[in-house]
């Protein structure tokens, strides 16, 4: 097992410690649990995992990955101890973060049993319409989230890029997606897989029925303030990978989708994973959208060595980017 520095940290605290911790920073994996913070807008810890030899007084760039627990329960801590596994053990974006050198944040928001059509590690509809302070408009408190780790990052002499990566795995592949299209003018590049062969469309309709968030863009502006930034959003370097034997599909069940919006999918776009793949393919070729596509042969639901390479080396050559 890795060697990690672990520690919880509050902000209070920080200001006076950060500089002293730089030495340990570069000599293990570290593993900061950030408190929740309502005045700087977030309600949810956040987890950086710095790990061993990122450079420092180095322009570097911050990767995102969304939690995903996989099931549904109202104990924060649930998630929270399968946030940290993400973040410092079992997934793609721990990889990246590894391999490439660079900081790895993941949020820890609730997905609660109490309102289990609620799907909040998707960011789908229902979050969406939230109005309650600790749960509404997710995506933006991971925002706030980012700008606070990058101020952590900048005390311990590690400067990010202002735009991030951002990576995601089935239900965090959605959340990923979906904020995108929200949020295409903070995003320098970004990879998805497992995602039930349904993407977020940058359609108003299709077939005359229209598609509202979080199929299509119908009633964007409505919902964000804003209309749909096409342009931004075709300038995003994108990695869209599937499994060819991936059949896991969330668009059948209720907690990711009303019965309305899985009649819209199934009707128009496909009514299994593989063909539905191919159809948003095609919609975001058609658009001008021109992601690097890949199918995995002989992989499922699951990860792999070979994706995993992937990713990274997709991230790799983003990096040199300037």
């Amino acid at each position: 097992m890795r060697s990690i520095f672990f520690f919880v940290l509050t902000l209070a605290c920080f200001a006076t410690s950060a500089q002293n911790q730089t030495k340990d920073f570069l000599e293990k994996d570290s593993l900061i649990i950030v408190a929740k913070n309502p005045k700087k807008g977030f309600y949810y810890e956040y987890i950086l995992f710095v790990p061993k030899k990122t450079p420092l007084h180095k322009k570097s760039v911050l990767l995102v990955e969304p939690n995903n627990t996989g099931k549904v329960s109202d104990d924060i801590e649930l998630h929270k101890k399968y946030a940290i596994d993400l973040a410092s053990v079992s997934s793609v974006g721990n990889n990246v973060s590894t391999e490439l050198r660079i900081p790895l944040l993941v949020p820890i928001f609730p997905r609660p049993e109490s309102d289990s059509l609620m799907y909040t590690h998707a960011l789908d509809r229902d979050v969406m319409l939230q109005k309650s302070p600790e749960l509404k408009r997710l995506d933006l408190q991971l925002l706030h989230m980012i700008d606070d780790a990058k101020r952590i990052l900048i005390a311990m002499d590690i400067a990010v890029e202002s735009k991030i990566f951002m990576n995601g795995f089935s239900a965090s592949a959605t959340f990923t997606n979906r904020f995108s299209f929200v949020h295409p003018d903070k995003i320098k590049a970004l990879a998805i897989g497992g995602f039930n062969g349904e993407l977020m469309l940058p359609n108003k309709e299709i077939n005359g029925v229209k598609l509202d968030y979080p199929i299509g863009t119908n009633d964007f502006r409505k919902l964000f303030g804003k209309n749909f930034d096409l342009a931004a959003y075709k300038t995003i370097p994108q990695l869209i990978y599937m499994g060819k034997l991936d059949d896991n599909d969330a668009v059948q069940y209720d907690d990711a989708y009303s019965e309305k919006e899985r009649a819209i999918i199934n009707d128009n776009i496909g009514k299994q994973v593989q063909p539905r793949y191919l159809a948003c393919q095609k919609i975001y070729l058609e658009n001008g959208i021109t992601p690097i596509f890949k199918t995995f042969e002989n992989v499922g639901h699951w990860t792999t060595a070979d994706v995993n390479l992937e990713v990274i080396t997709f991230f790799y050559k983003q990096m040199q980017e300037k």
